[in-house]
C-alpha cells in the first residue's frame, strides 16, 4: 500500500516545481549532482521535499541525497540570504587576512559563519578556494569576486548592499 504524504500548500508546490525539474532526466542515479544543482539554481538550497522527490524518482535511499548534498560544500540545506558573502579560507586567502575579514563580517552582520541574518538579506559562508589565489584574499557576494580585499574595502560593499535595501 502507497503511503500518502500530508503537504501543506507550500510543499506541493515545490513538490509540483521538482517534479517539473526531474521531467528531462532518466531515473539514472548518475543524474543527482546535476539534479541536485538544478534545484539549488531555482531554490538557492535543496528543501527536504526536494530531496524526498529526488530520492524516490531515482530509485535512491533518502540518506544517499543527503549524504551528496552534505559531502559537496557547493550545496546546502538551508536557504541563503539575498546577499551570500563567501570568504575564501584557502591558504593564500588565509595567509593574507581573510581570517580579519571573517571575523569583521561576522561582527558588522551580527551572525556567524553559517548563519543568515533574520531579515534574510545576508548569509555568511567560508569556503576553501574560489580559484583566484592570485588576488587573495578574497570574498564573494553571490560569486562576485572581490580581490586583494580588506577588513575596509569588505564595510564598504557591505554598506552600500545595506544602503539598497
Amino acid at each position: 500500500m502507497e503511503e500518502k504524504r500530508n503537504l501543506n500548500c507550500a510543499d506541493e508546490k515545490v513538490k509540483n516545481e521538482v517534479d517539473e525539474i526531474l521531467k528531462p532526466f532518466t531515473q539514472d542515479k548518475q543524474n543527482l549532482i546535476t539534479i541536485l544543482n538544478e534545484v539549488q539554481e531555482k531554490y538557492g538550497y535543496i528543501p527536504v521535499i526536494a530531496q524526498s522527490e529526488i530520492a524516490e524518482y531515482l530509485g535512491i535511499p533518502l540518506a544517499e541525497v543527503y549524504g551528496v548534498i552534505t559531502f559537496y560544500s557547493r550545496f546546502t540545506l538551508e536557504p541563503k540570504g539575498k546577499y551570500n558573502i563567501s570568504v575564501c579560507m584557502g591558504t593564500a586567502c588565509f595567509v593574507k587576512g581573510s581570517k580579519e575579514i571573517v571575523e569583521r563580517a561576522k561582527e558588522k552582520l551580527g551572525i556567524d559563519v553559517g548563519q543568515t541574518t533574520e531579515d534574510g538579506l545576508f548569509s555568511l559562508d567560508e569556503t576553501r578556494c574560489v580559484g583566484a589565489c592570485g588576488l587573495a584574499p578574497v570574498f564573494t557576494v553571490n560569486n562576485e569576486v572581490y580581490g586583494k580585499a580588506t577588513v575596509k574595502k569588505l564595510d564598504e560593499v557591505l554598506d552600500e548592499l545595506m544602503k539598497n535595501n
